[in-house]
């Protein structure tokens, strides 16, 4: 059912964009028409609108060499293609050929929308991850790598997620928490459709219906309305488990279409002017709260913090698509600019007040947020891209120690937090529990479960550079030096 199912929304997704090609390109069977390499390269130049070089012919070795520009191309973009050869392609294997273009549509789909809320995620609060969520963490902006990492894969998901969150949230009791069941009923695609185009679905009427109704009526409406292509059928999400990969791929076109929804110059002005008044009354209850606390216990300010973040961050959610407008600088009016501005400002000092709340945890909590935040500072760091292979080599060696002794401290810490005794001599909580709760949630969801992939990454890095080098030395070598004293002198150098 699965296979099935992405089979029927890969190949619809992929003529949705094929038809811009020129000339246009149907799939009928993906399974068959892949294997000749024209529909992979017709695809990746219209998703990237780069001419790639190809074979004309369609003989097994011009197939082969078509295949093979394809996969060359993307590997140039990073994309880390695991167990996908030629020769599977080429046999039209269904794990293999959905498990290629699932790759694509998230790299050139879904990574590239879900990049452009990244700014509206990583920066809008210290619980920068969550745009509804109030545990207040430090903002730790996820960069985005050369190399396209599982870490980053999970924000690009995780962002899409949240913006599916945010336009449902408007409409009461419609809850969005994953890619699955959470959109069998319908209603949140619903929801979504309403939020962009207010008067096109009647909610209330809706939830009286059934699931198969609502999802016919949702996907009508956007394509005719919204001109969404159809990739998705009733059946496919009204069961128990529905395919998150083809859900994703589906509901990214709804954003793709929130992207492109035009705004006249005055809607944008007034908008800017009413996001301009709320950050001055954010800006304004955030300096009396520092004042009104500074003589409260570490318990009180913490309570108030949490309580000024639910409702900053549930009160910037209208003004959200004109604080994270991607126009550069140049393109800005002078009231935009002025905004981003104090857009900056009010985060600036939302994010001093977690760092001064961390440093006044109790003892030792203060030590271990501080060694949570440089465990987490570096995973978010980008892998150096050094040209140089030696230096690389001396780098990647003392990322490697550095985050290897930060690691070799996880357990005491771990048993740390969990054996503290949250009371002080007057058995009044020294600690909210939300923020005991939330370093062990960093702890075991963030850190644990990422360290090995973060140690891959580095000793991937560390090989690679080790690789290039001894390439680079390799290419000396094949020069003729002539006599053997001189070759002899340079292996004992190297």
């Amino acid at each position: 059912q699965r296979e099935f199912t992405q089979k029927k929304t890969f190949t619809s997704w992929i003529n949705s964009i094929l038809a811009k090609h020129t000339p246009p390109y149907v799939v009928s069977d993906l399974y068959t028409d892949i294997q000749q390499g024209h529909l992979l390269l017709d695809l990746l130049e219209v998703l990237s609108g780069q001419h790639l070089p190809r074979e004309k012919g369609f003989n097994t070795f011009q197939c082969r060499s078509n295949i093979e520009n394809a996969l060359t191309f993307l590997k140039s973009r990073s994309l880390k293609l695991i167990n996908i050869h030629v020769a599977d392609i080429i046999e039209g294997k269904p794990s293999i050929v959905l498990g290629l273009i699932w790759t694509i549509i998230f790299h050139f789909h879904i990574e590239e929308l879900a990049r452009t809320l990244a700014c509206t995620y990583n920066q809008p609060s210290p619980d920068c991850s969550s745009a509804i969520d109030s545990s207040p963490k430090a903002s730790r902006p996820v960069k985005k790598s050369a190399k396209i990492k599982e870490r980053w894969k999970m924000s690009a998901t995780k962002a899409l997620l949240l913006w599916a969150k945010e336009q449902c949230s408007l409409h009461g009791s419609v809850s969005v928490t994953d890619f699955k069941s959470s959109w069998r009923s319908g209603l949140a695609f619903l929801a979504i459709i309403q939020t962009l185009r207010p008067g096109l679905v009647d909610l209330e009427k809706a939830k009286a219906r059934s699931n198969k109704e609502n999802l016919k009526e949702a996907f009508r409406i956007a394509e005719l309305e919204l001109n969404i292509p159809r990739l998705l059928e009733p059946e496919d999400v009204d069961i128990v488990n529905p395919d998150e990969k083809s859900i994703m791929t589906y509901v990214a076109q709804f954003l793709q279409y929130s992207k492109n929804l035009p705004e006249s110059e005055e809607d944008v002005q007034e908008k800017v002017r009413e996001a301009m008044g709320w950050l001055a009354a954010q800006e304004k209850k955030l300096a009396k709260l520092l004042v009104e606390t500074e003589n409260e216990t570490y318990y009180q300010k913490y309570k108030e913090m949490v309580s000024f973040m639910e409702t900053f961050n549930q009160e910037k959610i209208p003004f959200l698509p004109v604080l994270s407008s991607k126009r550069g600088e140049a393109e800005l009016s002078e009231g935009q600019q002025q905004m981003r501005k104090e857009w900056d400002k009010v985060i600036s000092q939302i994010n001093e007040w977690q760092a001064k709340l961390d440093q006044m945890l109790p003892s030792p909590l203060d030590s271990i947020e501080a060694w949570l935040q440089e465990v987490e500072r570096l995973q978010a760091e980008d892998l150096p891209d050094l040209q140089d292979p030696f230096k690389a080599m001396s780098v990647f060696r003392e990322i490697i120690v550095i985050f290897k002794g930060l690691m070799d401290c996880f357990h005491s810490h771990l048993d740390t937090l969990q054996s503290f005794k949250n009371e002080d001599e007057k058995n009044m909580p020294l600690v909210l529990p939300e923020k005991l709760e939330e370093m062990k949630r960093r702890l075991f969801s963030n850190i644990r479960s990422t360290n090995p992939s973060t140690f891959l990454d580095y000793h991937y890095g560390l090989c690679s550079a080790i690789t290039n080098e001894v390439k680079l030395k390799l290419n000396i070598w094949d020069v003729k030096y002539g006599a053997k004293e001189s070759v002899e002198s340079l292996l004992e150098n190297w």
